[in-house]
């Protein structure tokens, strides 16, 4: 009798150690964003009209069609005149990228934001437990991250991680690497990098599906502070909720639609073929079905099932009128920071998601301001609707991003309290929304509509003279 009480009591004692461990970890496993900063270069790396027409004119392998076909491209592609370059394409160096050129690009992002996010934040490096960075496109040895490390003077013991080729989406895989770390328990502190190398991978060709990219692309960044300790839940901005990643990269179609390579005469460039958009459809597609159970209340999920059952019953005369895309994602989400990837990547997910105006705004200003700086756009998104005071307390903020592989990853965030930090908004924010958005650059270089190839060679040639 007296063992059969010890056993229970021993058993007892057991079952309340496992749920006092699993409630230890269900609380240290949470992910609060402390704070963020995005990186504004300096003004002499502004990309205006005049700046674009010339980097373009340099380009002496481009034909009228290709002109035609760049102008149609920047008229549509919603971006600016306040958008930043690297040193080395503004000075008309794009042809022969060296690596100081490179390692420059990096060091003005990296040298102004690291600081201004640990000075914001009263943070000191020492404190740093976990360091994450990821530029896709330039991978030097020592490490970018190993950079960062020596120039703050971090503890030896950080953990470092340096990610690299994993496209516009790889914030959001960074924070999920840290936030899979934070699953272990301990309290830890983690710094996460985001931003894109320009400098060494401009195309100097004339492959269309390569000259997108330049048209597009914009040097950015951000840093941010990622922490599990419940002590500073306080001062987090955001809650992370959950966070989805889906790869379609198996699909030999879906891996090749953006890829960096050479074209017919051996310049490297990254390729955009026409099957992107049915890429991202596919990825875009199965990311929400594994989103929407995390993020919808029931009955909006219980009217999705419904809808489901009877398209299966009646066959709309539609094909593309889905039942995921009469999901109402406005009832679990009030705010969606869109990949800036371009106007008609806005257009697309606004139109897939029943997004309204006010809706895609944020992201249509951000491409407009900063360009696609390929995966920090979400967090200038970010900072947008803060700037606008958008963010309350309670309000879930949605991301979705895309990337090369092929990549979509979102993730749904809890803001924390009422926001209102403009950052890098601040000097600019009173003029969005413009009245409109469009580009001077037709009214500029109009005339290349106008031009047959006879006027155009002669064009050509007589500038040749001249030089």
């Amino acid at each position: 009798m007296e063992f059969l009480a010890t056993l229970t009591t021993l058993l007892l004692l057991f079952s309340l150690l496992l749920i006092c461990k699993y409630y230890y970890l269900k609380i240290h496993s949470h992910c609060y964003l402390i704070d963020y900063v995005c990186f504004k270069p300096a003004s002499d790396r502004r990309i205006t009209t005049q700046t674009s027409g010339e980097i373009i004119e340099r380009n002496k392998t481009l034909g009228l069609s290709e002109y035609k076909f760049l102008l149609k491209v920047i008229v549509n592609s919603g971006i600016g005149e306040e958008t930043y370059g690297p040193r080395n394409i503004i000075e008309g160096r794009e042809d022969s990228p060296t690596f100081d050129d490179a390692m420059l690009e990096m060091d003005e992002f990296l040298n102004v934001s690291v600081g201004d996010l640990f000075a914001k934040t009263k943070i000191s490096p020492s404190d740093v437990d976990v360091l994450v960075l990821n530029i896709s496109m330039f991978s030097p040895a020592p490490s970018l991250s190993s950079r960062i490390l020596q120039r703050h003077k971090m503890r030896e013991d950080v953990k470092t991680y340096n990610l690299s080729g994993m496209g516009c989406s790889a914030s959001l895989i960074s924070v999920d690497l840290v936030r899979n770390i934070f699953k272990s328990g301990k309290k830890t502190l983690a710094l996460v990098v985001t931003s894109e190398s320009i400098s060494p991978n401009w195309y100097s060709g004339n492959d269309k599906s390569m000259m997108l990219g330049n048209c597009l692309f914009r040097s950015g960044g951000c840093v941010m502070l990622l922490t599990n300790n419940p002590s500073m839940r306080a001062r987090a901005k955001m809650r992370l909720k959950c966070l989805v990643r889906t790869h379609i990269g198996g699909n030999d179609d879906a891996y090749n639609c953006a890829i960096q390579k050479e074209d017919g005469v051996g310049r490297v460039g990254f390729h955009l073929s026409k099957g992107l958009p049915k890429a991202a459809v596919r990825a875009f597609a199965e990311n929400l079905q594994h989103l929407a159970p995390k993020i919808l209340p029931y009955r909006e999920l219980a009217l999705y099932t419904y809808r489901s059952i009877k398209q299966l019953i009646v066959k709309p005369k539609d094909a593309s009128n889905s039942a995921m895309a009469r999901i109402n994602f406005k009832s679990g989400v009030d705010h969606f920071c869109l990949h800036t990837g371009g106007s008609a990547v806005i257009d697309a997910v606004g139109r897939a998601l029943g997004l309204s105006k006010y809706d895609v705004e944020p992201a249509r200003m951000t491409l407009h301001r900063w360009g696609n700086t390929s995966a920090s756009s979400l967090w200038y998104v970010l900072g947008y609707m803060e700037a606008k005071r958008r963010l309350r307390k309670g309000d879930r903020v949605l991301m979705i991003s895309f990337g090369a592989g092929f990549k979509c990853n979102s993730c749904l965030w809890e803001v924390s309290a009422d926001l209102r930090d403009a950052d890098v908004w601040e000097d600019c924010i009173k003029n969005y929304p413009p009245q409109t958005l469009v580009n001077p650059y037709l009214e500029k270089y109009g005339w290349v509509n106008e031009d047959t190839e006879e006027t155009f060679n002669r064009a050509q040639r007589m500038e040749t003279l001249r030089r």
